[in-house]
């Protein structure tokens, strides 16, 4: 069981704090040979594999290194366009690493922006007054959990779905906000959170629910 992120999303639906505390490996790295037995495409920036399974890569898996260099969206490390580089015959035997792409700052601020506006749009589709929103989401490799305060806060936890103890540590997380980043003279309201204690006490409350599933009193 694990907690893989924690995300802060203020009453405007700006992003104000984000956290990765455990990403699952899904990378594979593999040594290939022309002409290459996968068919790749560009998506977003990035190349993704369109077609064609093997070896723990996926269709939706994204190149991210070659030859042990790290790409840049489309292009190599040393700016070559990676579909071209590919369909060079001379640059095989060629080592290429597969995988789940990781979520740019940008992209994590528009997710973000749009839970919040699906959150409201739950509440309005209720047959009853004042819902309070989608509180969790099930996917079949995780759960998204949310807890919202009266001032419109919302606390975002994506954990595997047997993860217990999500309630009691989304009210943790707030009563950490409340301590480390409300009382911090130096923090405005609706702002990024940029404090260490905040950070620290975080990371320790998402390692016990992990451990304990819950938390008791004075934990």
């Amino acid at each position: 069981m694990a907690i893989f992120s924690v995300y802060v999303v203020n009453k405007a639906g700006g992003l104000i704090y984000q956290l990765d505390h455990y990403v699952p490996r899904s990378d594979t790295e593999k040594t290939f040979s022309y002409p290459l037995d996968l068919v790749l495409r560009p998506r977003d920036e990035r190349v993704v594999v369109a077609f064609g399974q093997r070896d723990g890569i996926r269709v939706g898996h994204a190149v991210l290194a070659i030859n042990g260099a790290e790409v840049n969206g489309r292009f190599t490390a040393d700016g070559k366009d990676v579909l071209e580089f590919l369909s060079n015959p001379a640059n095989y035997p060629v080592s290429i690493r597969f995988g789940r792409h990781r979520l740019s700052s940008n992209e994590k601020l528009m997710l973000a922006s749009m839970f919040h506006s699906l959150f409201a749009i739950g509440s309005q589709l209720s047959p009853e007054v004042g819902s309070s929103g989608i509180e969790m989401l099930e996917t079949d490799t995780f759960k998204l959990h949310c807890f919202q305060t009266l001032t419109g806060i919302k606390f975002v936890v994506l954990a595997d779905p047997r993860q217990a103890g999500i309630d009691a540590l989304l009210r943790k997380i707030y009563e950490i906000y409340s301590d480390f980043a409300l009382k911090n003279p130096f923090y405005s309201l609706e702002m990024p959170i940029r404090c260490e204690l905040f950070d620290q006490n975080l990371k320790l409350a998402l390692e016990v629910a992990e451990k304990a599933g819950s938390f008791g009193p004075g934990s």
